[in-house]
């Protein structure tokens, strides 16, 4: 992310001088860790039979939950339009993860829930998690692992812990 002409750095918002860590790189290897372990999920997933799931799905099959919930819902917990929100449930439905029901409290309303495969789908990723947790521990030891989750959760407020709208600052109109 430096840009660097005849070996000179350029870029002088990120070229200080000062001769110690830069802090623009803490959030990108913030960003670079949950890249490589979203990535690697999805590599392992597809290997068990969910070749089609990508991202975003699994984040909306989390803001459907175990109780099912509206596109609005999903919108709203995923910081997305209701018309974004709408366009991954249809994929959902058409991969088989989801399917409408309605409301049993609000016959006005059709909510989205989860199917078999969908549960599959997220009991595999939770049993993909803890192997790539495993698999840190061992490069960076298991007390060092507990140390940075420590610490995230130390900086990271719990109102925004589990946050997953990044669309919003990372190219949302």
């Amino acid at each position: 992310m430096v840009d660097h002409v005849d070996e000179k750095n350029v870029n002088q918002v990120v070229d200080n001088g000062k001769g110690y860590e830069p802090g623009y790189e803490l959030p990108f290897l913030l960003f670079g860790g949950f890249r490589t372990l979203i990535d690697r999920l999805h590599a392992r997933l597809a290997e068990q039979g969910h070749p089609h799931l990508r991202p975003a799905h699994g984040f909306a099959m989390q803001a459907v939950g175990t109780r099912g919930a509206t596109a609005s819902d999903i919108g709203r917990r995923l910081g997305v339009s209701k018309q974004a929100a709408g366009k991954t449930v249809d994929r959902l439905l058409a991969l088989g993860y989801a399917e409408r029901a309605d409301d049993p409290a609000d016959a006005r309303r059709k909510l989205v829930r989860l199917t078999p495969r969908g549960y599959d789908a997220l009991a595999r990723s939770a049993a993909v998690f803890d192997e790539l947790r495993a698999e840190w521990a061992a490069v960076l030891g298991a007390e060092r692992v507990r140390e940075m989750e420590a610490a995230l959760r130390t900086v990271v407020p719990a109102e925004t812990a589990y946050r997953l709208d990044a669309t919003s600052w990372l190219g949302g109109a």
